[in-house]
C-alpha cells in the first residue's frame, strides 16, 4: 500500500504527490473545495503501473468521468479521510521511483466548460442519443440547447436566445409543456425526425448528496419516431400508424411448405423471383402482421400498407439486400436504417413481447424472411420504448391468395385513398363510401378497401350482416347512435399495456363495455322477435350472421371490469380536475406571453420605464394554486377499504380544524380569523379589517409573516401542526388513489384479448351499418360473387363521379359491362371527354367494393373473384428518377404484362400516345396481343388508334369486343357527348371540339 497525502493549499505548487495538483484544480473548478487548507488523504491500492492514475483519483473523489474517458483505473480507493487539522509530509528524493516510468503517455487534460447543471444534463443526453432531437423538461417548459436550438429553433418558429454562463453563451429555445404535442407533430411527422423526451425526476435525499445537492435529475423516458406513436394527440384516429420492417430473403428460399393450396393458382408464365419478408405493426393498437412477397411487388405492397416509418438493415453495399434502399427510393424520407440483425435471431426470441407464445405448428407457417423482418421490427420497437414491455397481438400472416393485390400505380390512379391530382381525401373512394361513426371502424374500412378479400365466405358474411341491418331501419338507427358513443378501446387498452393512460381512459373503456353489452342485448332481443314472427321475410343466412356475431362476443370478464371501474372512479371529480388543469395551463400561457413580450422589449428603447408595468402584469398572471385543488379526488371514497379509512381520518382532521378556528375566534375575539394555506407562506392564520389591529397586542409571541393595513397573516403552532397532519393525510389519499388506478389498469390488461376481440366485432358492425346507410342513400345493390372469370354489370355507375355530378345537379349516365362473358377484352374507342376513362375505372372500382364486402352502385352485379387489379391510365413523369412520361407509361405497361394472371382485371388507356403514331400503334398492338394470348385476363382497352380494331380482327382475336362512345351533332353546330356505350368502332376523336371548348 502506498499512502499519498494531497494538500489542497492555494500556495502549494502544482504536482505534489501522485495526482495532487490535477485533483486540486479539478475539485476547485467543480466548486467542491471551499477552504484553501482542506486536506484529503487518498489510500490507493496499486494494481498496474501502465494505467492512468489520475482517472481513478478523480473517481475516488466522487467526480464524474469526462465524456470519452473510460472508468478503468490504475488504483482502487479503499477509504477517504477528511480532517481539518493542518499537516505536512516530507519525502526524500531517493525514496521516489527513479528512471523511466513504463507507462503510456497520459491523455491531455481537457475539461468541459463549466456549463450550468441543466445544460450539462442536456449535453449528456444529447451524446447518448445522437440521432435524436432532445427536448428537456425544465419546470413548465421544454427546451432545446446548443446546436440543436440553433438548427431547429427557426424551423419550429421559436426564438433562439443566448443564455450567459461562465463557460460562454449557450443557445436555447423553448415552449410551454402543454404545447408538446404541437411541436412533436412538427418534428416527427413534418420533419421526419426522431425525438428524445427528457423528463424531470426529483432526487431523493441520498441522491441529492451524491449529485451535489441537485433537486432534479433529467433522464430520457422515451424516443418518439414517426412509426412508434402511441398516445400523442396528433395521432390520426382514422388511420393506422404502421411501422414496417423489410428483409430480403435468399433466392433459394421459398414459401412455407405448410401453406394451404387453393384453386386460385398463379399462372405458369409468372416467373419465380426473390422473396422479401414484411412485418408491420401499429404500436397504438397492437395490430401485428407479416407477409412474404415476391420482390417485384415490394413497392406496391409498401404503398398498400402505408407505413409511417420503414426499417431497413444498414448493410454494406456488397451484401445481398443492400439494394432495398434504392428499390424503395420513393419512400426515402420514411426509411430508418437499423444495425444488421444478429445471426440466429428468430421470431421465437421476440415472442415474449406478444400475449401468447406462438405454437410450434404456427411457427412453421412463417417464412425465414418473415421471421427476420419480425425480429428487426420488435427489436427496434423495444429499443425506442427504452425497454418497456410490449403487449402485441399474435402476428397475423397475410397470405397472397387471401386478398386482392392492388399495385402502387392502380392505388393512385383509381383514387382509392386520395385524389390523383391534388392528393385530397375528398373525392376518393374511401371518402365516397365511408359512413362509419367510430375511429376504429374507419381504420378497418380502410384496410378492407386496400386489401379486398378473395374468400367467398368472408365476403358473403360481411354482405349478410349489411343486408340484415339494411332491412330494418328501426334497428339501424339505434345501433348507429350507440356506436357513436363508444371510444377507441383498442388504443386505450394498448396504452394501458404500455403503462400509460389516465382515469379518462378508464371511464371511456367502462362506457364502451357497457354500450357493447347494450348492443348485444338489443340484437339478441331483435333475433328473438324475428323468430317469433310468423311472417318474417328474413333469410336464414341473414339471421345466422347475427347469431355468429353474438357468439363471438366475450363479455363475461369485461362486464365485471366495467362495474369495478364505475364503482371506483368519481367522474365528476375527474371533470373538476380538468377544470383546474385548464386554469393552470391558462396561467402558464399568460406567463409565456409576458416572457416573450419582455424578450421583444429588450431591443427597444425605454425599457426601464416599462419594468414596473411588466412586473405588475406578471404578478397578476401568476396566481397561487387554488387550495380547493387539493380536495379534488379522482376516486370515490369507498373505492378501497384503505381509501375509505383515510377519508374518514381526513374528515376527523377537518373537524378539528373547524373547532380550532372557532376556538381561536373566541379566544382572540376576532370574527374574521380564518385558517388558510398558501404556496408561499404555508399554513397561516389570516385576519382582516379592524381585527388586524386588535390582534397585534394579543399575539406578540407569534411570528407575523405578512402584514398590511387591512390584513395580517401569522403562524400559529397549533394550526401549523394540524395543517401538516392534514397535508400528510391528503398525500396518503393521493398515493392510495394511484394504487387503485394502477390496479384497475392492470385488471384491464388482464382482459386485453377479450377487449380487442369485442372491439373488432364492433368495427364490423359499424362498417355494416355504414354500408347499409350508403346503400339506402345511393340506391346500391348487393353484388353476387363467384369463382368465375366474368364481370357482369347492369347499369353501373362510378361511385365518386356520380357524387360529384349530384352536387352540380347533374345525373350520371349508366353503362353495362359484360367483359369476360361477351368477350374477354373490350376494345373501346370514342371522342375525348366522352367517358372512356370513367367507364374503365368504375368497373374495377366495383370489383374492389364488392370484394371488400360493400354494396355497389349498379342495378345488377355478378362478379368473378379478382386476384389482382392493374391500371395504366393518366400521364405523369418522374424526372427525379430520370423517367419521362413515356418511360413511366412503358414501365407500368411492362409490369402489367409480366404480373397479370387469368384471374386479374386490367384496364389500359391510350397506350403508345407519347410517341409517333407508327411506334404507338405497334406498342399498343403488342400489349393487346400479349393480354389476349399470354395473360388471358379480363381487360378494358381504350385507345384512339382505331386501326387496332382491324388489326385485332385480322389477327384472329375473336374474344375482342369493340365498343365506343359518340358525339351528337346539332344542326346549329353545337354538340353533346353520348356517354352510353354502343357496339362498334368510332373512328373520330373530335379533339378539335374539345380544344374549342377549352378556349371559350
Amino acid at each position: 500500500m502506498v499512502v499519498e497525502e494531497v494538500c489542497m493549499k492555494e500556495e502549494m505548487p502544482r504536482g505534489i504527490g501522485v495526482c495532487g495538483g490535477d485533483v486540486r484544480e479539478s475539485l476547485r473548478r467543480r466548486r467542491l473545495i471551499r477552504a484553501p487548507a482542506l486536506k484529503i488523504f487518498v489510500c490507493f491500492e496499486l494494481t498496474s503501473t501502465e494505467q492512468n492514475p489520475y482517472r481513478y483519483a478523480r473517481q475516488s473523489l466522487l467526480l464524474q468521468p469526462r465524456y470519452g474517458e473510460h472508468p478503468d483505473a490504475l488504483v482502487r480507493p479503499t477509504r477517504i479521510h477528511r480532517r481539518g487539522a493542518k499537516s505536512s509530509t516530507r519525502v526524500k528524493l531517493n525514496d521516489l521511483p527513479q528512471g523511466i516510468i513504463p507507462a503510456e503517455p497520459l491523455e491531455p487534460l481537457q475539461d468541459e466548460p463549466a456549463y450550468p447543471t441543466v445544460v450539462q444534463q442536456a449535453r449528456r443526453n444529447m451524446r447518448a442519443f445522437e440521432h435524436c432531437v432532445l427536448l428537456t423538461r425544465v419546470g413548465n417548459f421544454y427546451e432545446l440547447y446548443l446546436e440543436q436550438a440553433e438548427e431547429y429553433g427557426p424551423l419550429l418558429n421559436l426564438k433562439v436566445a443566448q443564455k450567459k454562463t461562465t463557460a460562454g453563451p449557450v443557445s436555447m429555445a423553448g415552449f410551454p409543456f402543454f404545447q408538446l404535442d404541437r411541436f412533436l407533430k412538427l418534428l416527427v411527422q413534418d420533419l421526419h425526425k426522431h425525438v428524445a423526451i427528457s423528463e424531470e425526476f426529483a432526487n431523493p435525499v441520498s441522491e441529492k448528496i451524491k449529485s451535489g445537492g441537485l433537486l432534479f435529475d433529467r433522464r430520457i423516458t422515451r424516443v418518439i419516431t414517426p412509426g412508434t406513436l402511441i398516445d400523442e394527440r396528433f395521432l390520426d384516429p382514422l388511420e393506422n400508424n404502421f411501422l414496417l420492417a423489410v428483409h430480403l430473403g435468399d433466392p433459394s428460399d421459398s414459401l412455407p411448405t405448410s401453406q394451404a393450396r387453393t384453386e386460385l393458382k398463379v399462372d405458369s408464365h409468372v416467373k419465380k423471383s426473390k422473396h422479401a419478408g414484411l412485418a408491420w405493426l401499429d404500436l397504438s393498437t397492437g395490430d401485428f402482421f407479416t407477409q412474404s412477397i415476391r420482390l417485384p411487388s415490394l413497392v406496391s405492397s409498401v404503398a398498400r400498407i402505408g407505413p409511417r416509418e420503414i426499417l431497413l438493415e444498414d448493410l454494406p453495399s456488397e451484401t445481398p439486400g443492400s439494394s432495398l434502399s434504392s428499390t424503395l427510393n420513393e419512400f426515402r424520407p420514411l426509411i430508418t436504417f437499423v444495425p444488421p440483425r444478429e445471426a440466429g435471431s428468430q421470431l421465437g426470441s421476440s415472442t415474449a413481447l406478444t400475449e401468447d407464445l406462438m405454437a410450434e405448428s404456427d411457427h412453421k407457417d412463417f417464412t425465414p424472411e418473415e421471421i427476420s423482418a419480425s425480429s428487426i421490427l420488435l427489436q427496434y420497437a423495444n429499443s425506442q420504448l427504452l425497454g418497456q414491455q410490449l403487449k402485441l397481438q399474435p402476428p397475423v400472416r397475410r397470405q397472397l391468395p387471401e386478398s386482392m393485390l392492388i399495385d402502387k400505380h392502380s392505388m393512385r390512379a383509381l383514387e382509392i385513398k386520395t385524389t390523383l391530382r391534388e392528393g385530397f381525401f375528398k373525392g376518393s373512394l374511401l371518402h365516397a363510401v365511408r359512413r362509419t361513426v367510430t375511429s376504429s371502424g374507419s381504420r378497418r374500412l380502410n384496410d378492407w378497401l386496400t386489401s379486398p378479400s378473395m374468400s367467398l365466405p368472408v365476403i358473403n358474411g360481411r354482405l349478410d350482416l349489411a343486408e340484415y341491418i339494411l332491412g330494418d331501419p328501426e334497428l339501424r338507427e339505434p345501433l348507429v347512435g350507440l356506436l357513436r358513443k363508444t371510444s377507441d378501446s383498442k388504443r386505450i387498452i394498448q396504452r394501458f399495456s404500455l403503462g400509460r393512460g389516465d382515469s379518462d381512459d378508464l371511464i371511456a373503456l367502462c362506457k364502451t363495455i357497457q354500450i357493447t353489452h347494450e348492443i348485444s342485448t338489443r340484437l339478441d332481443a331483435h333475433q328473438h322477435a324475428l323468430r317469433g314472427h310468423e311472417n318474417s321475410v328474413r333469410q336464414p343466412t341473414e339471421q345466422s350472421c347475427i347469431d355468429t356475431l353474438l357468439g363471438r362476443l366475450r363479455l363475461d370478464g369485461p362486464l365485471q371490469l366495467a362495474e369495478r371501474i364505475a364503482s371506483a372512479i368519481d367522474e365528476e371529480g375527474v371533470n373538476q380536475l380538468h377544470r383546474f388543469e385548464e386554469a393552470e395551463t391558462a396561467a402558464v400561457v399568460s406567463l409565456a406571453q409576458i416572457v416573450e413580450s419582455e424578450a421583444a422589449g429588450e431591443d427597444e428603447e425605454g425599457v426601464e420605464t416599462k419594468t414596473r408595468s411588466r412586473k405588475a402584469k406578471k404578478t397578476e398572471a401568476i396566481k397561487p394554486l387554488d387550495p380547493d385543488f387539493q380536495d379534488v379526488w379522482v376516486m370515490k371514497k369507498d373505492a378501497s377499504e384503505l381509501l375509505e379509512q383515510l377519508h374518514s381520518e381526513l374528515d376527523g382532521l377537518r373537524e378539528q380544524k373547524q373547532l380550532l378556528e372557532t376556538e381561536l375566534r373566541e379566544r382572540l375575539n376576532v370574527t374574521s380569523l380564518t385558517l388558510r394555506w398558501t404556496p408561499g407562506l404555508g399554513h397561516i392564520c389570516h385576519v382582516k379589517g379592524r381585527d388586524a389591529k386588535q390582534t397585534s397586542s394579543a399575539l406578540d409571541h407569534v411570528r407575523t409573516v405578512s402584514s398590511r393595513k387591512t390584513t395580517r397573516s401569522f403562524h400559529l403552532p397549533e394550526w401549523t401542526s394540524l395543517g401538516g397532519k392534514i397535508d400528510q393525510m391528503k398525500l396518503r389519499i393521493r398515493a392510495e388513489e394511484q394504487q387503485v388506478f394502477l390496479s384497475l389498469r392492470e385488471e384491464s390488461v388482464l382482459h386485453l384479448v377479450k377487449l380487442r376481440e369485442n372491439a373488432a366485432i364492433m368495427d364490423e358492425l359499424d362498417i355494416a351499418c355504414s354500408s347499409a346507410k350508403l346503400a339506402q342513400e345511393r340506391q346500391l345493390v348487393r353484388p353476387i360473387l363467384n369463382h368465375g372469370l366474368a364481370h357482369k354489370i347492369v347499369g353501373g355507375r362510378h361511385p365518386m363521379v356520380e357524387g360529384g355530378l349530384e352536387e352540380q345537379g347533374r345525373t350520371f349516365t349508366t353503362n353495362d359491362c359484360f367483359v369476360g362473358d361477351q368477350g374477354r377484352i373490350w376494345f373501346i374507342t370514342g371522342p375525348n371527354m366522352a367517358g372512356k376513362s370513367t367507364f374503365l375505372r368504375q368497373n374495377v372500382l366495383l370489383s374492389i367494393m364488392a370484394q371488400a364486402g360493400l354494396f355497389v352502385p349498379a342495378d345488377y352485379a355478378e362478379l368473378g373473384i379478382v386476384d389482382q387489379i392493374f391500371s395504366r391510365v393518366g400521364s405523369a413523369d418522374n424526372l427525379y428518377e430520370n423517367q419521362s412520361t413515356f418511360m413511366v407509361e412503358m414501365l407500368e405497361s411492362a409490369a402489367i404484362l409480366k404480373e397479370a394472371t387469368s384471374r386479374s382485371f386490367v384496364i389500359m388507356d391510350e397506350i403508345g400516345r407519347g410517341t409517333t403514331p407508327e411506334d404507338g400503334i405497334a406498342l399498343a398492338y403488342a400489349c393487346l396481343h400479349h393480354l389476349y394470348h399470354t395473360n388471358r385476363c379480363r381487360a378494358l382497352f381504350a385507345t384512339h388508334f382505331h386501326v387496332l380494331a382491324d388489326m385485332a380482327q385480322a389477327g384472329g382475336m375473336e374474344q375482342v369486343t369493340c365498343l365506343c362512345t359518340d358525339v351528337a351533332q346539332a344542326p346549329d353546330g353545337s354538340f353533346s357527348y353520348v356517354h352510353r356505350l354502343r357496339r362498334g368502332v368510332n373512328r373520330q376523336s373530335h379533339a378539335l371540339k374539345v380544344a374549342r371548348l377549352a378556349g371559350e
